[in-house]
């Protein structure tokens, strides 16, 4: 059993580093889209990683389609400050995948536009017009899906 969390360009090597350490704690795998805000080989990625990356199963793309053809048969979810529906009114399957884009500008709009139905949201103040750390956000939703799953191979 395990949750796929995607990063769609993701821009901060510290909340890449944060959530690959997350990830190695849950047995989830991280998939990361290129373009990258950072080399893989960063000091900052790898100091947030800590010691965990040997444990992290991590997986790279040249562009989001190639992940989607890769496992198109799976479920995916794609959070987004834009949807309807909260992160907490959906189902979560073993083995799927949610996604999550830029830090700056979010998830691009041909991605948001072709999975509409798919879109979640953390719930937050719209007033400020802001939204919350990457890494934060990953670790709320990862461990919904968990919680629903009963938290598999966890103590």
């Amino acid at each position: 059993m395990a949750i796929n969390i995607v990063l769609v360009e993701p821009e901060i090597p510290q909340n890449t580093g944060n959530i690959a350490r997350t990830c190695a704690l849950t047995y989830s795998s991280l998939h990361l889209v290129k373009p990258l805000g950072f080399s893989v080989e960063d000091k900052y990625l790898k100091r947030a990683g800590l010691d965990y990356w040997p444990l992290v199963d991590i997986h790279y793309y040249e562009n989001f389609q190639e992940l989607v053809n890769k496992y198109n048969n799976k479920t995916f979810y794609f959070a987004t400050t834009k949807a309807e529906k909260f992160y907490t009114d959906v189902k979560y399957e073993d083995d799927c995948f949610i996604v999550f884009g830029r830090e700056t500008k979010g998830l691009p709009d041909y991605i948001l536009q072709k999975y509409q139905d798919r879109t979640i949201k953390i719930p937050m103040r719209k007033d400020l017009g802001r939204s919350l750390n990457l890494a934060n956000s990953v670790n709320i939703i990862l461990f919904e899906a968990l919680r629903q799953l009963n938290f598999p191979n966890l103590g």
